[in-house]
């Protein structure tokens, strides 16, 4: 059988006050191309499909075209709920779309209640058993733990051991004449961030070994870090990556969707296939005649320029100016004004604060007649009523 996995689609988010519903709507409508292409017999979408537990509107009419195209091609499609998810939401609309042929998991469920998804591949015949499991929190662990592995969870020594018998649990009914699949929303040891994670469920108490798989799984199909990586372990233990980068820790990230091939008796083979759908993200360094220079080069970037000048009334627009995807500008340290960690002194000889905001603008390297003018023009409109 053939399956795409992907995750961490983010659907709704903000970069810098940029809106990017027409970049998701592009990618996923590539995604979507690639699951008919490929005639896959199902898709795998790892959590996290939204940016927001209270997603848009418009978001979630995203996210919902996007799973009913998929579900189009002929493929089964099955999404599980990231951090970001909301998971009560998802159980909410889960008797809808299953109505759709689409599986929504939002909480951990035990193997009959849904926790393990079983069907038969459309295009080649082969049974496939499917271990779900959304993400948890730590709060969250235990209860789980207790419902789905029945196992004294409150003497537990740590998440990861919740989190094991939670697998091992799901995992138990895996056979030698399945396809054996398992997809989770959660942070492997060793796993390398993306860049855009939320840093506070992505360690410490929140990571799991590799060896928390079952070695008698096919593929492991996972979302939460925003990198395409495998992890060493005695299954193929996989992070598809997030198919968009969701800010500029992301702009060296290559998104992919995996495409996977396996069979009951043989190890599952992973192809990435590229998406070029979304802007690039991508930082600039320079003057304004070098930035310039690479205007055309970067006419179609979302941009972080760091500026290699004394900051200046205007920069900013200048900057701008030159590069309309510039979202963020700064000022390169080595020609920032050092911080003030202390208040100056007035001395007798300063007569008033024209000529103290003056020692200011020195103390700060600006060198710009217009704020100062700017400055004594606002100050007598204060000072005049």
């Amino acid at each position: 059988m053939k399956f795409l996995h992907t995750s961490d689609w983010h659907v709704g988010k903000v970069l810098k006050g940029r809106n990017r519903l027409d970049e998701q709507r592009a990618v996923l409508r590539e995604i979507v191309g690639l699951a008919r292409t490929h005639e896959v017999d199902a898709v795998l979408v790892a959590g996290d499909l939204y940016d927001s537990a209270a997603p848009s509107a418009e978001a979630q009419e995203l996210v919902v075209r996007a799973l009913m195209a998929l579900r189009d091609t002929g493929a089964e499609v099955i999404a599980i709920a990231g951090n970001h998810d909301h998971p009560r939401t998802f159980d909410a609309y889960r008797p809808l779309m299953n109505i759709a042929g689409i599986t929504m998991v939002g909480s951990v469920r035990t193997a009959e209640s849904g926790g393990v998804v079983s069907f038969t591949a459309p295009h080649t015949g082969e049974p496939v058993k499917l271990a779900v499991l959304p993400f948890l929190s730590q709060r969250h662990a235990v209860k789980a733990a207790e419902l789905v592995a029945k196992t004294p969870a409150e003497n537990s020594a740590g998440y990861d051991q919740l989190i094991r018998d939670l697998l091992n649990t799901l995992t138990a009914g895996f056979g030698d004449d399945a396809v054996n699949l398992v997809t989770a929303h959660l942070t492997v040891t060793g796993g390398a961030l993306g860049g855009g994670e939320r840093a506070a469920q992505s360690i410490f108490e929140y990571h799991v070994p590799a060896g928390a798989f079952p070695a008698d799984a096919h593929y492991v199909a996972l979302g939460h870090l925003h990198r395409r990586q495998t992890l060493p372990a005695a299954c193929p233990v996989v992070y598809s990556g997030a198919p968009i980068a969701v800010d500029f820790g992301e702009q060296d990230n290559t998104p992919t969707v995996c495409l996977v091939e396996a069979t009951p008796s043989t190890p599952a083979r992973t192809t990435d296939l590229p998406l070029t759908s979304a802007k690039r993200l991508r930082t600039l360094h320079g003057t304004i005649a070098e930035l310039g220079e690479r205007a055309a080069e970067h006419a179609e970037d979302y941009l972080r320029v760091v500026v290699r000048e004394p900051a200046r009334a205007g920069l900013r627009e200048e900057v701008q100016a030159i590069l309309p995807g510039a979202l963020e500008v700064r000022i390169d340290p080595e020609f920032a004004a050092p911080l003030q960690t202390t208040r100056p002194d007035r001395r007798d000889d300063q007569s008033g604060p024209a000529e103290l905001f003056a020692e200011f603008l020195t103390e700060r390297k600006i060198v710009d007649e217009r704020v100062q003018s700017l400055f004594t023009r606002l100050h007598d409109e204060v000072t005049t009523g």
